[in-house]
């Protein structure tokens, strides 16, 4: 149990290091995209691909992949249950808070604690490719013919070519393909994609530090989607996933970590650009974003030390 806390206080650490630089103003709040980018377009995807190519496939599509599956079901089905027939939301309304609650940090958060944590960053890669390749698509192509959103249609093709350009899926399933038909990995090859990997986790969480040290007062409301979104997403959905390991598929002891710890992920900041860019409940999105990212932290760190 020490050595998974103290690699969780060394994650928060890194990440508490970038917030003190932002404010110190040794980095400024701009530098957070080019850190932001680095790490989504060169590092992870470098770590992704080599974490996932050497990996044992049954070892990735597990109780992780299951347990995201269900804890996600349920939560999505609240949330559409009481903003769509109760509070009369609209279609876009209602899949951006959708998104909120249940879209997870996989890429800039839950890589660098697979990674570090559980020793293993193939963990997450179920997640990452579910949501990059089936959860997303399915609310851009909701969000892209609902006039209450864009207002302008996307071609078909663009839609399902969409996630192919995303460098953590084409990353993913690189691995993926090298791990099933177990193509030889050269060590003059593999020796700089190593080497990159190896920058994901602090220059992610040094980005996702200096992120918090903007300061965002204005940015948050406590309207009741949003309270909604941020209680299924930190507190329902990591207790649906941990349910399921434990009393459906019968795990116990550290075997539950992995499920519920990555359940415990914060809303993704992906959705805030959806929500930017379909023009449709960006302060929803932006409030369960930095909300879910603040519990989630002390909650993460508990949840490792009581089931480590």
């Amino acid at each position: 149990m020490s050595a998974v806390v103290g690699a969780f206080v060394a994650l928060v650490a890194v990440a508490l290091l970038g917030y003190v630089v932002g404010l110190l103003g040794v980095l400024r709040p701009e530098d957070e995209l080019v850190l932001s980018r680095l790490a989504f377009f060169v590092a992870t995807p470098a770590l992704l691909f080599t974490t996932v190519a050497r990996a044992d496939l049954h070892s990735i599509f597990s109780v992780v992949l299951v347990t995201n599956l269900a804890s996600l079901a349920v939560v999505q089905a609240i949330f559409l249950l009481v903003a769509v027939l109760l509070w009369r939301r609209s279609r876009s309304e209602a899949t951006v808070g959708v998104l909120a609650s249940s879209y997870v940090n996989a890429g800039n958060l839950g890589v660098p604690i697979a990674a570090y944590v559980l020793g293993n960053g193939a963990l997450v890669a179920p997640i990452v490719l579910f949501q990059l390749l089936v959860f997303a698509p399915v609310a851009f192509a909701i969000l892209d013919g609902d006039r209450q959103g864009s207002g302008r249609r996307v071609q078909l093709r663009t839609l399902l070519t969409r996630p192919l350009r995303n460098p953590l899926t084409v990353a993913s399933l690189l691995g993926l393909v090298a791990a099933a038909f177990d193509v030889p990995l050269p060590t003059v090859v593999m020796r700089p994609i190593d080497l990159l990997a190896a920058a994901a986790v602090p220059v992610a969480l040094i980005a996702y530090g200096l992120s918090l040290s903007a300061g965002a007062k204005d940015s948050i409301t406590l309207q009741r989607d949003v309270v909604l979104a941020v209680v299924l997403k930190t507190v329902a959905q990591p207790l649906l996933a941990y349910a399921v390991a434990r009393w459906v598929l019968d795990l116990h002891g550290p075997a539950l970590l992995a499920p519920t710890l990555l359940a415990a992920l914060p809303t993704a900041q992906n959705v805030y650009v959806y929500a930017v860019h379909y023009r449709t409940s960006r302060t929803l999105a932006r409030s369960a974003v930095l909300l879910s990212t603040l519990i989630s932290i002390p909650l993460m760190t508990a949840i490792a030390g009581l089931l480590a």
